[in-house]
C-alpha cells in the first residue's frame, strides 16, 4: 500500500465522523416529565398558558427573555408571560443559554451542528453563529455531552416553537465562571451578534431553591432588585455570597453584562412566583422554587413601535377607514362560516400596511341584541387582520359562556369589531373616563377586562365599573381596585360593527 493511500485514509474516517456528528438529532430527554410527551397535549397546555397570560406591553424590541425551567405545571404559566410579548416576532436564531445542573465545567459549552427535537418537531443548530463563536477562546468550546441529563434548554424549546417559525437555536449551558469569565464571554457573543437585529436570547433560570417559603419572597426579592437594576456585578457577588439565589446565575451576570453592552438600559419583571404559590402549600419545611419571566428590551425605534400597533388607534380616534373597517368585518364572517362549515382556519392574505400592524383587538357576536360571544386578545402579537380572524372564531365557537354558534344562527349574528391601543398603567382610578377606556385589573395572577363600551352600555357608575370587573372578570375582592398593590391598566378602542360600518 503507497504511502499515498495510507494518508487518505484518517482522512476519510475524519470526514466520516464529521457527517455523523453533523446530521445528529438530540432526542428530548425530559418529555413526559417536565412536560407533556404527546404532541396535542404539550400544544394545548402552552396555548393555555399563552391565553392566560396578560404581560404589560414594554416600548421596545425584545433582545432577551429571562425565563424558568422547571416542570410545567409549576413555572409554565410565568413563563408564557415572556414568550407571549415575542409571538410572531421575527427572530432568526435564538441563543438558549442554560446552566450545568450535572457536568462541572468552567466556561460555557455550546451544542456542535445538528438539531434538537421535541414532539412539536426538529430546531435546527444554527451552525454559522457557531462558526462565529467558538474557538475564540478556550472557555466557550463545543462539547455535546454537557447537554445530556440537562434540562435547562430543553424545556424552553416547546415555548419557542409555539411562538416562533423559521428560527435556528444556538444550544449553550454555563458551568462556573469568574466575573472576568462571564465578561469575556459575554464581549465574544457580542463579536459573533456583530450587526444583526434578529438575534434573541433566552435565559433560562430558576430563583431561589430551599425549604422557607418567606425565605424564598424574601431572597427572591433581593434578586430581582439586582436584576431589575442590570447590576450584574452585584448579582455575580450576591450568588457567591448567597445573599442572591439563582440555579442559572451565571448566564443571568453573562446576559446583563451584554445587555449593557449592547446598549439596553431597560429590564421587565413580568411575571414572578414560586412553587409554594402555585401549590398553595406555605407550609414552611416544605421545597421551594422561585420562578420569575423577564425581559431586557432594546431602544425604542419607529419600526418597533409600528410592529406593536402603536400608530394605529390613537386617543380614541379611529385610524382606519371605512374601507378597512369592511375588510376585517368581512374577514371575521367569512372566517367564522368557513370554520363552522370545515372546521378549519380559512388562509387570508391581506396587503393593506394598516391591516398588517400588530394590534390588539376583541371580536364580539350579538344575536338578536344579546351578546352571543365575546374573545379578544389585549396584545398585538400577529397582524390585525390574522388577529381579528382568529378571535372571530374563538368568539363563535370558544366562549366558555355560551354554546358554539351554528352555521344556521350566524345570519342573526351582529358583528362588532374593537381595535385596541396600548396599554398604559395607571396610578389610580381618576386616570379612567368611562366610555372612552377600557380597563384591564390585575392583582398577582388574577386579572379581568372590561372594553370601553361596557360602561356605556350597562350606564354603571365609575365604581360600579370597576367593581364588578374585579369580582365579576378578575375574581378578586370587588373593592381590590382601591389597593396600591391591584394593577390598572387603561387603554382606548376603535369600535364599529356590521351595521354601523353600513351607515357611514
Amino acid at each position: 500500500m503507497s504511502s499515498k493511500t495510507l494518508c487518505l485514509i484518517p482522512a476519510f474516517i475524519f470526514l466520516f465522523f464529521l457527517s455523523c456528528f453533523a446530521s445528529s438529532v438530540k432526542q428530548p430527554e425530559f418529555s413526559g416529565q417536565f412536560y407533556p410527551a404527546q404532541k396535542e397535549e404539550l400544544s394545548v397546555m402552552i396555548d393555555s398558558f399563552l391565553d392566560k397570560a396578560l404581560p404589560s406591553p414594554v416600548s421596545g424590541r425584545i433582545q432577551m427573555l429571562i425565563s424558568p425551567h422547571a416542570g410545567y405545571g409549576f413555572s409554565g404559566p410565568t413563563a408564557a408571560f415572556g414568550y407571549k410579548l415575542i409571538r410572531n416576532q421575527n427572530y432568526k436564531t435564538v441563543i438558549i443559554i442554560g446552566t450545568s445542573h450535572h457536568k462541572l465545567f468552567n466556561g460555557v459549552a455550546l451544542y456542535g451542528p445538528g438539531a434538537f427535537a421535541t414532539s412539536l418537531g426538529k430546531i435546527d443548530v444554527d451552525t454559522e453563529f457557531l462558526k462565529n463563536i467558538t474557538d475564540k477562546d478556550p472557555e466557550v468550546f463545543v462539547d455535546n455531552s454537557a447537554f445530556a441529563n440537562e434540562h435547562s434548554v430543553e424545556v424552553q424549546l416547546p415555548f419557542l416553537q409555539k411562538v416562533l417559525t423559521n428560527f435556528k437555536i444556538v444550544p449553550v449551558v454555563v458551568g462556573d465562571c469568574s466575573l472576568e469569565s462571564c465578561e469575556k464571554i459575554a464581549l465574544l457573543f457580542k463579536e459573533a451578534i456583530g450587526q444583526r437585529k434578529d438575534i434573541l436570547f433566552v435565559i433560562s433560570s430558576d430563583l431561589y431553591h430551599g425549604y422557607d417559603f418567606k425565605e424564598a419572597e424574601q431572597v427572591d426579592k433581593v434578586t430581582l432588585d439586582l436584576i431589575t437594576k442590570m447590576d450584574y456585578e452585584g448579582l455575580y457577588y450576591g450568588l457567591r455570597d448567597g445573599n442572591a439565589q439563582a440555579c442559572g446565575g451565571f448566564s443571568i451576570v453573562i446576559a446583563l453584562y451584554l445587555a449593557k453592552e449592547l446598549g439596553s438600559s431597560e429590564l421587565a419583571v413580568l411575571n414572578h412566583t414560586n412553587s409554594a404559590v402555585v401549590t398553595g402549600d406555605l407550609t414552611k419545611g416544605n421545597w421551594t422554587v422561585g420562578y420569575a419571566s423577564c425581559a431586557v428590551i432594546g431602544t425604542v425605534s419607529r419600526d418597533d413601535n409600528e410592529l406593536r400597533g402603536y400608530a394605529l388607534v390613537g386617543k380614541g380616534e379611529s385610524m382606519l377607514s371605512t374601507q378597512q373597517k369592511q375588510k376585517l368585518l368581512k374577514i371575521a364572517r367569512d372566517s367564522i362560516a368557513a370554520y363552522l362549515q370545515t372546521g378549519k382556519k380559512v388562509s387570508v392574505n391581506e396587503s393593506d400596511p394598516a391591516l398588517n400592524q400588530k394590534a390588539g383587538a376583541f371580536v364580539t357576536l350579538n344575536q338578536h341584541n344579546q351578546l352571543r360571544g365575546c374573545i379578544g386578545n389585549l396584545i398585538g402579537s400577529q397582524p390585525l387582520y390574522l388577529t381579528v380572524r382568529d378571535m372571530a372564531i374563538e368568539a363563535a365557537v370558544d366562549d366558555p359562556r355560551f354554546a358554539a354558534l351554528s352555521l344556521s344562527e350566524l345570519k342573526d349574528v351582529e358583528i362588532e369589531i374593537s381595535v385596541l391601543s396600548p396599554l398604559e398603567r395607571v396610578p389610580s382610578a381618576e386616570k379612567i373616563e368611562l366610555g372612552k377606556h377600557g380597563v384591564l385589573v390585575r392583582r398577582g395572577n388574577q386579572s379581568g377586562v372590561f372594553l370601553p363600551q361596557v360602561a356605556t352600555e350597562t350606564g354603571w357608575s365609575k365604581e360600579e365599573f370597576l367593581n364588578n370587573l374585579c369580582a365579576h372578570k378578575a375574581g378578586i375582592a370587588a373593592d381590590a381596585w382601591k389597593d396600591k398593590d391591584t394593577e390598572l391598566y387603561i387603554f382606548t378602542a376603535d369600535v364599529f360593527s356590521e351595521q354601523g360600518v353600513k351607515k357611514q
